[in-house]
C-alpha cells in the first residue's frame, strides 16, 4: 500500500540534471543552461572588441509589400538577436546585391511584357488579315471559282493560308468529285457497313460475306477501332465517348464497303478526321474518297511498291538539287527516303505536324497537288539541315519520325519557298513522267516475249 509513495521519495527532485532525449535513445545531460541573446551578443562583442549599433527605424524596410517578397529579399533583413549584426560593408554589400537583383527583375518583366505585345500586335494583325481575306474569298473567289482559282492574285492569297470558315468549302472544290459520288451513295455504303458491324457483333459464323473472309474484315473493323481511339489523342474529340468518334467510325466504315480493294490502311483516320473538322459528313467523306484516289495518295494506300519507289526515286532528285550536303550525309549512312517520307505521305503530314501548320499545309496541297507534299518534306529537311547534318543514322530516323512540337508556320513556310522544284529546266511532273518512262522501257528490254 505504501509502494507509491516510497518511490514517490526516492526520485530526484533535480530536474535541470535529468538526461535529454534524442531519436534513437538517451544523450548526456546538458551542463550549461541556454544563454540569452543579449549575453551572447555581450560575449560577441568583448571577444571582436565591435560594438554593434542597430540602423535607425528609418533604415528598416517598413512599406514590405512594395518590394519583391521572395528568397532574394532576405539579405536586407537583420539577423536575429542571438547572432553576430552585419558589419556596415556587409549590409551595404547585400543592399547592393538587392538593388541589383530587383533592376534585373524588372528588366525581365518589361522584356517579358514587350514580348507579350509583341504577340497580341501579330495576333492582331493575323486575324485582320484572316477577315479581310475571308471576305475576298466568299464575295470573290467563291462565287467566280472556276475564272478565278488560277489567276496570280488567288494563288499569292491561297498560299498565306485559307481562313477556317471558308477552308472547307475550297477543299472541297480543289479536290473535285470525279467519282461522282452524291450523299445518297454515302448513305448507302454507310448502312452495308453499320449491316457488317451489327453482323460482326451477332455473329462470326458466315466465311463470307461481300466477298472477304470473315478474319481479314474483323482484323479491318479492329484496326479501324484502334486507330480511331489514336488519332490526335490529345483534342480528345475522336476517341470512344467524343463528340466526333462515331462520325470517324461511319466514314472509315463507308470508305472500306466502297472500296473493298483498297480497305482500311493506317493512316487514313488521320486524313478523315482532318476533313470532318472542317466538312460536314456527307461532304468529307466525298472529299476523302476522291482524294484517295489520286495517283500517289492510290499508290500509297495500296501499296503499289514499284510506285512508291518512282516517288521516292523522284523525291531524291529535288533532294540532291536543293540539300547536296545534306544528300550526301544520308547516302554516307544509306538512309532512304522511305524511313521518313511514309508516314508523312500516308498521313498528309497531320499526324507528324501541329494541326493548325497540317492544315495550312493541305490548303497549298489542294492547290499544288501532289508535288507540293514532297516540296514540303524538302522544306522539313531544309529547316533542320544543321541539326541533321550532326546526327548519325540511329538520331536522324528518329528526329523525323517525331519532329519537335515547336514548328512554326513562319519557319516551315519560308523554308518551302526556298525550295526549288526544277531540276535541269524540268519540273516535278517532267520528272516523274521521265522515271515511269524508262521504268517501262526497262520492262520491255526485261520482257520474256522479247527476249524469245
Amino acid at each position: 500500500r505504501n509502494f507509491f509513495t516510497k518511490r514517490t521519495k526516492e526520485l530526484k527532485p533535480a530536474v535541470q540534471s535529468a538526461p535529454g532525449w534524442k531519436l534513437f535513445g538517451k544523450v548526456p545531460p546538458r551542463e550549461n543552461l541556454p544563454k540569452d541573446s543579449k549575453i551572447i551578443q555581450q560575449e560577441y562583442e568583448a571577444r571582436t572588441g565591435r560594438m554593434y549599433k542597430p540602423p535607425p527605424p528609418s533604415a528598416r524596410r517598413k512599406n514590405i509589400e512594395f518590394e519583391p517578397l521572395s528568397t532574394t529579399a532576405l539579405i536586407l533583413e537583420d539577423r536575429p538577436a542571438n547572432l553576430p549584426a552585419k558589419s556596415v560593408e556587409e549590409a551595404l554589400r547585400h543592399r547592393q546585391e538587392y538593388d541589383e537583383m530587383v533592376a534585373e527583375a524588372k528588366k525581365r518583366e518589361i522584356k517579358e511584357a514587350h514580348k507579350r505585345k509583341k504577340i497580341m500586335r501579330e495576333r492582331f494583325k493575323q486575324e485582320e488579315n484572316i477577315a479581310s481575306a475571308m471576305v475576298i474569298w466568299v464575295n470573290e473567289i467563291l462565287p467566280n471559282w472556276e475564272g478565278m482559282r488560277a489567276t496570280r492574285r488567288v494563288r499569292e492569297l491561297w498560299w498565306q493560308g485559307l481562313p477556317p470558315s471558308v477552308r472547307g468549302k475550297v477543299w472541297s472544290l480543289a479536290v473535285g468529285n470525279e467519282l461522282n459520288i452524291t450523299p445518297e451513295l454515302y448513305e448507302i455504303f454507310l448502312s452495308r457497313a453499320k449491316e457488317r458491324w451489327k453482323s460482326f457483333s451477332e455473329t462470326s459464323s458466315e466465311n463470307d460475306i461481300e466477298g472477304a473472309s470473315v478474319a481479314d474484315r474483323e482484323a479491318s473493323l479492329e484496326l479501324i477501332k484502334l486507330d480511331i481511339s489514336r488519332t490526335f489523342p490529345s483534342l480528345y474529340i475522336f476517341q470512344k465517348g467524343g463528340p466526333y468518334h462515331d462520325l470517324l467510325h461511319s466514314v472509315l466504315g463507308a470508305y472500306t464497303c466502297y472500296r473493298p480493294d483498297v480497305g482500311y490502311v493506317q493512316g487514313m483516320s488521320f486524313i478523315a478526321a482532318v476533313l470532318i473538322l472542317n466538312l460536314e459528313e456527307a461532304d468529307a467523306f466525298i472529299a476523302f474518297a476522291n482524294l484517295l484516289n489520286k495517283p500517289c495518295q492510290l499508290a500509297f494506300f495500296r501499296v503499289d511498291h514499284s510506285m512508291m519507289l518512282k516517288y521516292f526515286a523522284a523525291f531524291e532528285v529535288f533532294f540532291e538539287e536543293n540539300l547536296p550536303k545534306l544528300f550526301l550525309h544520308f547516302k554516307s549512312y544509306s538512309l532512304t527516303p522511305d524511313i521518313y517520307l511514309i508516314d508523312w505521305i500516308f498521313t498528309l503530314y497531320s499526324k507528324s505536324l501541329p494541326l493548325d501548320l497540317a492544315c495550312r499545309v493541305w490548303d497549298v496541297f489542294c492547290r499544288d497537288g501532289e508535288e507540293f507534299l514532297f516540296r514540303t518534306g524538302l522544306g522539313i529537311l531544309r529547316l533542320y539541315e544543321d541539326i541533321l547534318l550532326q546526327m548519325d543514322f540511329i538520331h536522324i530516323a528518329q528526329f523525323l519520325t517525331k519532329l519537335p512540337e515547336d514548328i512554326t508556320s513562319e519557319k516551315l513556310f519560308s523554308c518551302i519557298a526556298a525550295i526549288q522544284m526544277q531540276n535541269s529546266n524540268k519540273k516535278w511532273a517532267q520528272v516523274f513522267a521521265s522515271l515511269m518512262k524508262d521504268n517501262k522501257e526497262g520492262d520491255k528490254n526485261h520482257s520474256p516475249a522479247l527476249k524469245s
